[in-house]
């Protein structure tokens, strides 16, 4: 991790000269949901592959590029696709651009995703905002040698992601009138989707959705101060005992359908720091 403080700065500098805005937020969209930075206003578009020490992202439905600008008259960053363990990337890899955008100078990381249902009360469409997670990854982004300048060697993660932000979400879906719930997401690695006998035990572990992204992200974020907001869109049903085969082409179809509820969350979340 000591290695990381320069690349940082590097990368810090090369997005400051084309965008020299301090962000309130960063936005990471998950699969499909690419759409959401539509309503973002003077945006400067910057590809990954001229960002020091970013990543390529290769995952279907991810454009692989930082878009800056202003959402509900705040300055936000907004991270069009991510990175994966199943790409190949190490976990310090993946979470460096939430490193990134806390040296911009963010204060929130609103997370987004798209998952695997297993709580039956779920619905395809259906947003759930992560109220806690399980990393089952098998890695994690904080092991080596800590840089104190980036967050402490032993970061608390009993609320990793901020209560009001949680009650501000499932606010607005009321308002809104769609379904929100509240629950746990559980990361796995991927690529392949999980067997009936692993959504079980997923699910008998007190997990309500699942992924293979997001947690090492908030681990990061939490580790470098930042107030976390997480949003799951559930793209199918992972139900062991009425399981249907799951295609990328219509994860991605119901993620892009469900957009328009996440626009909805992350406008409040940012008019909140505006």
């Amino acid at each position: 991790m000591l290695d990381q403080f320069d690349k940082i700065q590097e990368a810090c500098g090369v997005i400051s000269a084309r965008w020299p805005h301090a962000p309130a937020a960063g936005i990471i969209l998950g699969s499909g949901l690419g759409g959401a930075t539509a309503a973002i206003t003077n945006a400067v578009t910057i590809p990954y592959e001229e960002i020091p020490h970013f990543a390529r992202s290769t995952a279907h439905g991810h454009a692989g590029q930082l878009v800056c600008g202003l959402l509900e008259g705040a300055p936000v960053v907004v991270l069009e696709g991510r990175m994966h363990a199943y790409e190949g990337y190490p976990l310090a890899q993946i979470t460096f651009p939430v490193r990134v955008i806390r040296q911009l100078g963010a204060k929130l990381l609103i997370v987004t995703n798209a998952c695997g249902g297993m709580n039956p009360q779920y619905r395809t469409g259906d947003i759930m905002v992560i109220d806690d997670h399980i990393n089952l990854l098998n890695d994690n982004p904080l092991i080596g040698i800590n840089d104190e300048r980036l967050g402490p060697r032993f970061p608390d993660m009993s609320a990793p992601y901020t209560p009001a932000l949680i009650e501000m979400a499932l606010e607005v879906a009321r308002r809104e009138n769609f379904p929100a719930h509240r629950g746990v997401y559980v990361a796995v690695t991927g690529p392949n989707l999980e067997t009936r006998a692993e959504y079980r035990f997923l699910r008998g572990i007190g997990a309500d959705v699942v992924g293979m992204s997001t947690v090492p992200e908030v681990i990061v974020a939490v580790h470098a101060g930042l107030d976390v907001l997480g949003l799951s869109v559930i793209t199918d049903m992972c139900l062991p005992d009425a399981l249907e085969v799951a295609t990328v082409e219509n994860i991605l179809a119901v993620a892009r359908s469900a957009e328009p509820k996440l626009r909805a969350i992350i406008a409040a979340a940012v008019r909140r720091l505006a």
